[in-house]
């Protein structure tokens, strides 16, 4: 009987290359645009060849923003120029050296701009882009002190000139489109609420006016869920799904749904109920519909006042239910909406707007944020470490190519095999593909504008809607993306060597490409490879597992239970687990098609959760009301509690048991909050 054969070449048919018309911005095309041409313009004015440095510098600043608030896109994008910059200069002058010294500091300066993906996607972006500068720094080289200075202004010139067109003239809001849409979820379930309202006042009800308000409102709001989940997960798909806004965005729109469905709940009982109950209900029904109406608008205008009006108005229909006997049906609908409402709109309060700060706003010490995931990822088993490694070893060889046998281009080959290595075969093989396509549909391009804009200023010209049209298809298609960008880069390096055949530069790029990706393929495969199946509940339940491990240990140290020797492995086993989680989440967003939209959006809601109770949990140690305003029975009580609940979410079920009665501090509550909002996305991820 023959044997079967088997194939590791991944089914083409099946790559994630993913095509999404929606992620078109003509808004950072046109950005990108002036950004690079007005330079090139004014470099064809004066005949000044550093500016060509400061238009590179501008088209890597557009790249590496990051997108949301701008208090915190200008920190990285400020740090792009700078680093850009010290870059420039000091791997310059390295590189009059020789290769002696230049190339094993080339390597692990590549190594470290790979690691720094453990600090998140926007240093992962920056780290990215420096390992390009730093490239070409080590390609061209540094003569002298002078020159290496004049290079990093004009670096630190262009990369502002982006910043200034980012932030003050021409202003981006990547996530504006997610508000707006969840937002507008809100708003439905606000016009749900009033409906809901007006028929419990009514003095009778029919059994007709019960099945418009389920047919109309209902689908409405279900409507506004589905459209708004469309949104966030192809803006998740163009910007990331581990930043704070992606963060905000998934939490946001679980939040709103699971409220839905307590809501129809709320109207088959009200359905039903007694006059007295009715009475309650109306009272609630009041104040939630101008509440869900004032936290829409919040998410859109992330105006932090707002929750303070919102905070009492939660209080009110809590204080409501008193009235009510206990384990009155009503009371625990409405208590689970309090719940969900307080997820929600406590995202604004500047103690949210990023997990680990305090109640003013505060950011945590700066070395623990730098010192724990660097703990946490110096292990083998961490990909991100791995990665690293591997660009590391591979790169070194295309390096020493670069600066043993130089050519003008010649930067591309090493350029390519750290671009396109990732920390899984599967993107990296699609990486490749869409690169290496993309690169010769992109030539051919280029050749046909060189052959049309024989002039300096009409190759400066030329490169306003090059430079436009790549960055409005950025994240429509990274291989639409590279055909974009590839005649750009080809012109910008004519205008630093003129007379070059624009055919040659493109086939030369086209070849170094497609050796690039190979060798980047190869590398990804042979070398420490990371192929885990994609199995997104068992990874989900690992990072709870390790989640509550890390909680359980962190209440027996606050009690003096342990000596708080297991609480540092335990937090560093939790980041591990949250950055598997978010490794494997952005594989599974480049994936094609719906099969498995809901698994991955409870995934998306999951991760967040655990990443604010690991913020929440990093503080426990610091915070003065629980250290001695809790009693330490009532704190036991707790730890057990939610070591409890995470160990049954871990296992897949989410049946857990009630909260703890007594006195609860807000710290507390926050925490068994997010546990609640996983045990409602793990019933779908299951």
């Amino acid at each position: 009987m023959p044997s079967a054969s088997f194939s590791s070449a991944p089914d083409l048919a099946r790559l994630p290359i993913v095509v999404n018309a929606r992620a078109i911005s003509l808004s950072e095309g046109i950005r990108a645009g002036l950004s690079v041409a007005v330079i090139i313009a004014l470099n064809e004015y004066l005949a000044f060849a550093p500016l060509r440095e400061a238009a590179l510098a501008a088209l890597l600043t557009c790249i590496c923003d990051p997108g949301g608030p701008i208090r915190r896109r200008v920190p990285v994008l400020l740090t792009f120029a700078l680093l850009g910059a010290a870059v420039t200069a000091g791997f310059g002058l390295l590189r009059e050296f020789g290769p002696a010294v230049a190339l094993p500091l080339g390597v692990f300066g590549l190594f470290c701009s790979s690691f720094v993906r453990i600090y998140g996607q926007a240093p992962q972006q920056l780290g990215a882009l420096l390992a390009t500068v730093q490239i070409l720094s080590l390609d061209r080289g540094n003569s002298s002190l002078t020159e290496a200075g004049i290079l990093a202004a004009s670096f630190i010139a262009g990369a502002l000139w982006a910043i200034l067109l980012t932030m003050v003239i021409w202003r981006i809001h990547p996530f504006l489109p997610a508000r707006r849409a969840v937002g507008e979820a809100y708003r439905k379930l606000s016009e749900l609420a009033g409906d809901l309202h007006a028929l419990v006042r009514a003095p009778a009800i029919s059994d007709a006016a019960w099945e418009a308000h389920a047919r109309i409102h209902r689908r409405a709001a279900r409507d506004a869920i589905e459209a708004a989940r469309t949104v966030v997960m192809d803006t998740l798909r163009a910007r990331g799904a581990v930043s704070n806004r992606a963060a905000q965005a998934v939490i946001r729109l679980e939040t709103a749904d699971q409220i839905f469905g307590s809501l129809i709940a709320l109207s088959d009982l009200l359905e039903h109920a007694s006059p007295s109950e009715r009475h309650v209900a109306e009272r609630v029904l009041r104040r939630m519909r101008p509440l869900l109406l004032i936290l829409g608008r919040g998410i859109v205008t992330d105006d932090p006042d707002a929750h303070h009006r919102i905070d009492r108005s939660i209080d009110a229909i809590v204080e409501g239910l008193g009235a009510l006997p206990d384990g009155a049906p009503l009371w625990a609908i409405v208590d689970r909406i309090t719940e969900r409402l307080r997820i929600a709109h406590t995202l604004a309060v500047p103690a949210n707007l990023a997990p680990g700060v305090d109640a003013s706003g505060r950011a945590m010490p700066f070395w623990p944020q730098m010192i724990r995931p660097l703990r946490a990822n110096l292990d083998w088993k961490s990909p991100a470490l791995r990665h690293a490694v591997r660009t590391g070893v591979v790169s070194a060889l295309p390096l020493a190519f670069t600066m043993f046998w130089f050519t003008p281009y010649d930067h591309w080959l090493t350029m390519t095999v750290v671009a396109t290595m990732q920390p899984y075969y599967s993107l990296t093989y699609t990486r490749a593909i869409e690169r290496i396509a993309g690169t010769a549909a992109g030539g051919i391009v280029a050749a046909v504008v060189g052959l049309v804009c024989t002039t300096p200023l009409a190759i400066a010209g030329a490169m306003f809607p090059l430079a436009m049209l790549a960055f409005a298809v950025r994240a429509v298609s990274f291989g639409l993306f590279m055909m974009a960008l590839t005649p750009l880069v080809v012109l910008l390096v004519e205008t630093g060597t003129p007379g070059t055949d624009e055919w040659m530069i493109a086939f030369v790029r086209a070849a170094f490409t497609i050796l690039g990706g190979l060798i980047a393929v190869g590398a990804n495969f042979a070398l420490w490879p990371s192929r885990e199946p994609d199995l997104v509940a068992a990874e989900v339940k690992n990072a709870i597992a390790a989640h509550g491990a890390y909680a359980e240990a962190d209440f027996s140290a606050l009690l003096g239970d342990s000596t708080g020797a297991a609480l540092g492995p335990a937090r560093r086993a939790a980041g591990v687990a949250s950055n598997a989680l978010e490794a494997l989440i952005t594989r599974a967003l480049l994936e094609p098609g719906t099969k498995q939209r809901d698994a991955l959006e409870a995934a998306m809601v999951v991760d967040a959760a655990l990443r604010r109770c690991a913020g929440r949990l990093a503080r426990l140690q610091h915070d003065p009301l629980v250290a001695s305003g809790t009693p330490a029975p009532v704190l036991r009580v707790w730890r057990d509690w939610i070591g409890m609940s995470m160990r049954l979410l871990a296992s897949g079920r989410t049946d857990l048991p009630p909260r703890p009665g007594g006195t609860e501090n807000d710290t507390l509550a926050r925490l068994a909050r997010q546990i609640e909002l996983m045990a409602g996305a793990m019933e779908r991820l299951r």
